[in-house]
């Protein structure tokens, strides 16, 4: 809204200094502080507030070391996370940027469904919380409403150029003429010519294959954000973990957006230019600034717990984010610790599956997955555990940063 107003000021009464919030970079500062600003000063009222209405977490016997002690802390701070990034982003931001309006819409979705998780959880006392169908519902109607946009909507485009050369006797003219297109084309790391359009995958179909690019595009938005925001769910196991690490991969996610929406970055670094992706940057500042709040609270030992009001919260945005950017083929690496722990809890549940079935018993790969559970089982104490994962995270991070020019 204060975008609207300085452009006002500048534009139609020519105020000196308002023409400052054009500027990206300004407007991501200032939206990082703001979120940074509420998410710790009135975190703690949030805080007592969920406190008197006895909205404590339930925790569920494991045998590990310190779970006693965390029973009654309060749960749902993912509210401290969804208000410290969407106040900023309501106040800096282009509202009528398509990307902006996606991630708010994402925001509020996925955070409905976690806060009636929880809900179901704390106040149904019903350790289950809301059904793993409905959870999946959800998410999939999250995918289809995002998938669907990103492919019809007019200005979520790409810019390429044309090089037409016209030979002649003694010199060849070159002319560079930069088009905007709608394409389902994303980003492939690590190979020279990096990118692919997902509708060559229905080329078998002949001419006009093109228009049938969204029977492929669709369902794989949808995969993204499922997993995405499945895997940042198992992630949020010990204090700090989840926010922590999401902090880093969205930082990433950060770099490549600012590029990807500044033409002269993308056209030094031959990557691709995505038209008004780069007003992302501000939702993004406001995002980190809201997750390292929420760690002032978080961290060991917490005060309070994000529950799947902030978990699925955060997996949906990172999935929109990297998705827009073009840059969804990059998750494994960006987010290898959501990937990590999914993978454990897939392999320890396949392999007990298996091994009853063959041998009558099941037997486990880890101690207790997810995956931090089994460095717990093992007798690390979790902020070692949870310090250790954010180098991890750090290292892909910047592999992940790397591809930008590694071909």
């Amino acid at each position: 809204m204060l975008y609207y107003l300085f452009e006002y000021l500048n534009k139609t009464l020519h105020i000196s200094g308002t023409g400052v919030f054009q500027y990206i970079t300004f407007r991501s500062a200032l939206a990082l502080i703001l979120s940074l600003l509420i998410s710790t000063i009135f975190g703690k009222k949030i805080i007592s507030f969920l406190r008197n209405q006895q909205v404590g977490e339930t925790v569920r016997e494991l045998g590990l070391e310190g779970q006693t002690q965390k029973a009654g802390t309060p749960t749902m701070g993912g509210l401290i996370i969804i208000i410290a990034t969407l106040i900023p982003v309501l106040l800096f931001t282009k509202l009528n940027n398509i990307y902006i309006i996606l991630l708010i819409v994402t925001t509020l979705w996925m955070g409905t469904i976690g806060f009636i998780d929880d809900y179901i959880k704390i106040f149904k006392k019903d350790k289950a919380g809301l059904k793993g169908v409905f959870k999946v519902i959800g998410q999939v109607g999250l995918g289809l409403i995002v998938g669907s946009v990103l492919y019809v909507h007019p200005g979520v485009t790409i810019r390429t150029d044309l090089r037409n050369e016209q030979a002649t006797t003694s010199t060849s003219s070159i002319s560079n003429t930069p088009i905007e297109e709608k394409s389902t084309a994303t980003t492939i790391p690590f190979f020279k010519n990096n990118e692919f359009d997902y509708a060559e995958l229905l080329s078998w179909m002949g001419d006009g294959y093109q228009k049938w690019a969204w029977l492929i595009f669709i369902p794989i938005v949808i995969f993204i954000i499922t997993a995405v925001s499945n895997g940042a769910n198992l992630t949020d196991g010990i204090d700090g973990l989840a926010a922590g690490t999401s902090a880093v991969s969205v930082l990433a996610l950060g770099i490549f957006t600012f590029v990807s929406g500044n033409i002269i970055f993308s056209n030094y670094l031959n990557i691709m230019y995505i038209p008004n992706s780069g007003e992302m940057t501000v939702f993004i500042a406001a995002f980190v600034g809201a997750l390292v709040g929420f760690l002032w609270y978080n961290s060991y030992p917490a005060s309070v717990f994000m529950g799947d009001t902030g978990s699925l919260t955060i997996g949906g945005i990172i999935a929109v984010l990297a998705i827009s950017v073009r840059k969804e083929l990059l998750i494994p690496l960006v987010c290898g610790i959501f990937l990590a722990e999914n993978l454990s809890v897939v392999m320890q549940v396949g392999y007990f599956k298996f091994t009853k079935k063959r041998f009558g018993e099941g037997r486990r790969i880890f101690l207790m997955s997810p995956l931090h559970h089994h460095y717990q089982k093992k007798g690390y104490h979790e902020s070692k555990i949870v310090t250790r994962f954010w180098i991890v995270g750090i290292l892909l991070a910047i592999l992940s940063i790397v591809t930008l020019k590694l071909r």
